[in-house]
């Protein structure tokens, strides 16, 4: 059914509505919590540690991508020094440790997105945000 209601889309519509899906999920999964680099208490947005656009295999990981506030993820870059400490005391070194692997060998080849993994990404997250 999936593939009939997006047959006409491009893959970068495929990937935007991946991502407003993703980020739902990722702000729903963290209401209520400190920003993960300042620990402040505010309406947060789904900050990447690695940036999406640099990184996209890990754009939908979802131990690259936390609860932050607007100061930390705009206007800070992310506040990486206090999200890395604060990632790594939150999923632990050994997933951490994985994360940056994923970083490591994704830089060897070019990336590609894929209709049918976003496909995949845009139903998981949209049945995950019911």
């Amino acid at each position: 059914m999936a593939s009939k209601i997006y047959k006409n889309k491009t893959v970068a519509q495929l990937r935007a509505i991946a991502v407003t899906h993703f980020h739902k999920y990722i702000r729903n999964r963290d209401e209520g919590k400190p920003c993960i680099s300042c620990g402040a208490y505010t309406t947060l947005q789904a900050g990447h540690f690695y940036s999406a656009g640099n990184n996209p295999s890990v754009r939908f990981h979802e131990d690259n991508v936390h609860g932050q506030c607007k100061k930390c993820n705009y206007f800070l870059s992310g506040n990486l020094l206090p999200y890395r400490q604060n990632l790594i005391e939150k999923i632990g070194q050994e997933r951490f440790d994985k994360l940056e692997l994923n970083i490591q060998l994704s830089k060897r080849t070019a990336y590609k997105w894929d209709r049918f993994y976003l496909l995949e990404i845009i139903e998981k997250y949209k049945a995950l945000n019911r």
